[in-house]
């Protein structure tokens, strides 16, 4: 198994062949869930909450997110959107996006108040371009714009499904936290 502390890095710097290393590696799905896991974390430290259940409800949330995320990509992928050389699995785009959110380990620099919004706007654009590589390595596209089409149908599904939830449930006040810990790997436009 490669080095994780590499991986981040490469991960980080949007390294194309880092995403086609962890596709290809069956034994990187822990290292995956650990870079979502740590983001997510980041991400608790850097909005300066001090209420500890709602970094732990963000962590779940970001770990069922990137779960369904994964699936979601995979069916507009490869159903909806396939080029016809597009083979792909949920594992392997478990995999490559759960590196797609090292960015997001940056955003514990939001703990500075003064730099906060300013982290989190460019991590989730960072996060973004992260996510379309590893789309388009993952699901064999030539095409980077199909990997964009991919990320914006399945990002609309997304609130879609949310914002219903959120009707249905009648949260209305507190879930601005929910839904910023909610995005944190499926719908990065949301943030902040």
């Amino acid at each position: 198994m490669a080095d994780f502390g590499e991986r981040i890095i490469r991960a980080i710097k949007l390294d194309p062949t880092l995403y086609e290393e962890v596709e290809a590696d069956e034994q990187a799905l822990g290292q995956a869930l650990l870079v979502v896991l740590f983001s997510s974390l980041a991400a608790g430290a850097g909005s300066a909450t001090h209420n500890f259940m709602v970094v732990v409800v963000g962590a779940i949330s970001s770990l069922a997110g990137w779960f369904i995320w994964a699936y979601l990509i995979h069916w507009i992928g490869t159903k909806l959107l396939p080029e016809p050389q597009t083979q792909s699995n949920p594992k392997e785009l478990l995999r490559v996006l759960g590196f797609a959110s090292a960015p997001g380990l940056l955003r514990v620099l939001g703990a500075f108040p003064f730099l906060r919004v300013l982290i989190f706007v460019i991590t989730a654009i960072w996060m973004i371009a992260a996510m379309v590589i590893a789309i388009r390595q993952a699901l064999d596209y030539t095409s980077t714009f199909r990997a964009v089409l991919v990320c914006v149908i399945a990002w609309f599904i997304q609130v879609v499904v949310w914002v219903f939830f959120l009707k249905l449930t009648g949260i209305r006040e507190k879930s601005k936290t929910c839904i910023f810990h909610f995005s944190s790997n499926m719908a990065y436009l949301m943030r902040v």
